[in-house]
């Protein structure tokens, strides 16, 4: 599995779920936390190259993913690919 990038708030139940799915998984991943890093939707919509409405906002290597559940149905897929 590729490098995950979550970017998020602390205080988003989306954003926590998407960071404990990839510690239960043993995905590796980079947790940006928008407040501490004084970011806007705005500077992520920049990174990612489309609008940001929402976090989590998640990549996989480069592939954008989305927010939280895409993400789990992306993981869904690729589960589905290994076996």
């Amino acid at each position: 599995m590729e490098h995950v990038t979550i970017y998020g708030r602390s205080s988003c139940g989306f954003c926590v779920r998407a960071k404990r799915l990839c510690e239960v998984k043993g995905i590796p991943f980079t947790y940006i936390d928008m407040i501490e890093e004084g970011m806007s939707k705005a500077d992520i919509a920049d990174k990612i190259g489309r609008p940001v409405h929402t976090v989590p906002q998640i990549l996989a290597g480069e592939h954008y993913i989305g927010g939280s559940d895409e993400f789990v149905r992306y993981l869904s897929a690729q589960e589905a690919r290994a076996n």
